[in-house]
């Protein structure tokens, strides 16, 4: 779909180029020739461009909207909409910076001790209901235990709906030594910081673009899309918190299979003792012992 002035172009590019009459263009262009043969009279707004243009560079990060402010001031008595269409025609549009975000918190690796609530991972997850609707999951999982803490579903999750759904999970499991995330909104609003600050809860954020720092709950997300909500439909707010909480009591509890060193396949649930004692869980490659220490001299 184009507009007018670029069908009138087309109509007089055939005619030029190849000598086309107008009956004929206009039916290949698909154009209207009431529509090609119009001319505006519209007046030029000269003086009103020159002035946009002039504001438009003394303040290069206010959009039209802004402007119209400033030409409202001094008097202009055009609408919104004439300052807008304007606008766009004489390109002067704000570009959009691309937003810097800086780490936070420390980029070495992290040892973790392995014992139960050493540390915690969160992380969103989405989906949506049958009707279309999107809602969204709050996912905390234990790293050392890799037990759901809390998979918690709704349309809308603030940073003060995450402060309360983990005071209400620390309540239960006891407090973290450390809680790591991303650089979401949820997270690095001022409620979630007064609320570390008041429980004196370590919090570590990731480096920006790389969720593999956040593995273990990106490898929990990835199984209850897999699982879960790839294969399930939701209708609505209510039937997702039900479908959701029986498939984390499943996950908590059933007998699941993972790869050993051995290449066997062994049960190994997130609440057996096995996930509760053992050594302690590195973060990266490099915290892993390049030899078993019966091989070392």
């Amino acid at each position: 779909m184009v507009g007018p002035a670029v069908q009138r172009d087309a109509v007089a590019h055939l005619q030029a180029m190849m000598g086309l009459s107008e009956r004929r263009a206009c039916h290949i262009v698909g154009a209207d020739r009431k529509m090609v043969r119009y001319r505006s009279r519209r007046p030029p707004d000269t003086e009103l461009r020159a002035r946009l243009r002039e504001l438009a560079n003394e303040r290069r990060r206010f959009g039209y909207r802004r402007l119209f402010i400033l030409l409202r001031r001094e008097g202009e008595l055009s609408g919104v909409n004439r300052i807008h269409r304007l606008y766009r025609e004489e390109g002067l549009s704000v570009r959009k910076r691309r937003a810097r975000r800086k780490a936070v918190g420390a980029r070495a690796p992290i040892l973790v001790e392995a014992k139960p609530n050493a540390r915690w991972s969160t992380d969103f997850v989405h989906d949506q209901f049958a009707n279309g609707r999107r809602f969204r999951i709050l996912n905390i999982v234990d790293d050392v235990t890799k037990q759901c803490l809390g998979a918690i579903p709704d349309t809308s999750i603030s940073g003060r709906r995450v402060a309360r759904e983990l005071a209400a999970i620390i309540e239960r499991y006891g407090k973290p030594g450390m809680i790591v995330s991303d650089h979401g909104t949820e997270y690095t609003c001022n409620a979630m910081l007064a609320w570390c600050r008041d429980n004196d809860v370590d919090w570590h954020f990731i480096a920006p673009g790389k969720p593999m720092q956040n593995g273990f709950v990106e490898s929990f997300n990835g199984r209850m899309r897999d699982e879960l909500l790839n294969e399930t439909l939701f209708f609505d707010l209510d039937d997702a918190r039900a479908k959701i909480t029986a498939w984390v009591t499943d996950f908590n509890t059933r007998a699941r299979t993972r790869r050993s060193d051995t290449s066997r396949l062994r049960p190994m649930p997130p609440t057996s003792p096995q996930r509760m004692i053992g050594c302690a869980t590195p973060t990266s490659s490099a915290d892993r012992p390049l030899l078993h220490q019966r091989h070392k001299a």
